[in-house]
């Protein structure tokens, strides 16, 4: 009773109510709306809308981003944040590419074989391209599915999301997988929002538990929070000739792979690597700069020597061609401001 109702009422309100004129939802071309998909992976509509039509006017097709350099995507990414997403983003084209024809798997299963591609994007691309019945739980329609279901499971645990998985598999629709699919991202982006939620247009309302039980906002459970901290750094700012000396962050971790200013825990670490070069050190406005798990406040010092110096792994990159790098947002900012 439950599967056949939510559902119906589900599609009904998503073709009355629901979004319709994202450019994402114009296609079933499923490069489209994969690279939609990996865009909005803890990431606003708002935000993502700009950078989608920029990436399809630079890579209209997945062959044209796998030949394009790293550099190149992670340039025309900086600023969206979770650059992890960027460097597999392009490790799936290029396999896509390489091992597929340059065609997307037609199926959920051959999709989360890809890298970057998880369950829930790959039965998204499913759905919305080939009409495969395939269930998604992205962390909107957790909440939906959560608060529905009452679902007491702790979902920081993996027994408890496997659940939620079989919950979200038992309710898909014989019909109207995409409508039913949008219906419960959108429902999630709406009226089911983590505060407050808009349970008096909600289509499904009376359908709730969590709701009946007057307690919406307790679910979807999730007790393990990760304690914020706070970070302070140090950022050594060379200038030479209107070119700016820039070395790749490491493989893993924040800012991951992208170019950035050499980097101190100290003020005494950064004057140490200054000693004998004969400069004037000009520290600069601190950087403050919010992270997922922790705030973080950076301090650039600037010098221009007088000769090019030699730095580790250093690409003295001109202020005119910072567009063609791929550097953290707040940096960018700095260097181009």
């Amino acid at each position: 009773m439950l599967r056949r109702e939510f559902a119906a009422r589900l599609v009904a309100w998503q073709r009355e109510h629901g979004r319709h004129r994202l450019p994402w939802q114009q296609t079933r071309d499923p490069y489209r709306v994969w690279l939609s998909e990996i865009m909005l992976q803890q990431t606003q509509v708002s935000t993502v809308l700009a950078y989608y039509e920029r990436f399809l006017a630079r890579f209209p097709d997945v062959v044209a981003l796998a030949d394009a350099s790293l550099d190149e995507v992670l340039a025309l990414w900086s600023g969206l944040g979770y650059y992890s997403r960027a460097r597999n983003l392009h490790r799936c084209a290029q396999e896509v590419r390489d091992r597929h024809g340059g065609r997307f798997p037609p199926t959920a299963a051959g999709l989360a074989e890809l890298p970057g591609i998880g369950r829930s994007t790959a039965a998204a691309v499913a759905a919305f391209c080939f009409g495969e019945k395939a269930a998604i739980l992205d962390g909107n329609v957790k909440r939906v599915l959560g608060r529905v279901l009452a679902f007491e499971g702790d979902l920081s645990q993996a027994r408890a999301e496997r659940e939620l998985w079989a919950h979200a598999e038992a309710l898909l629709p014989d019909e109207g997988i995409d409508a039913y699919t949008q219906g419960l991202m959108d429902l999630g982006a709406g009226l089911c929002s983590v505060r407050s939620p808009t349970c008096l247009l909600c289509p499904v309302a009376s359908l709730c538990r969590a709701r009946a039980l007057g307690q919406p906002e307790r679910f979807p459970v999730k007790t393990r929070r990760i304690a914020r901290g706070r970070r302070e750094s140090w950022w050594l700012w060379i200038e030479h000739e209107r070119e700016v000396c820039l070395v790749p962050r490491p493989a893993r971790g924040v800012w991951a792979g992208l170019l950035s200013l050499p980097e101190f825990d100290s003020a005494e670490g950064l004057h140490a690597a200054l000693d004998g070069w004969q400069v004037e050190a000009q520290p600069q406005p601190r950087v403050e700069h919010a992270l997922t798990h922790f705030d973080w406040v950076l301090h650039p010092v600037k010098v221009r020597p007088l000769e090019r110096p030699a730095w580790p792994h250093a690409r003295w990159i001109p202020y005119a061609r910072l567009s063609e790098v791929g550097l953290p947002a707040p940096l960018r900012r700095l260097l181009q401001g």
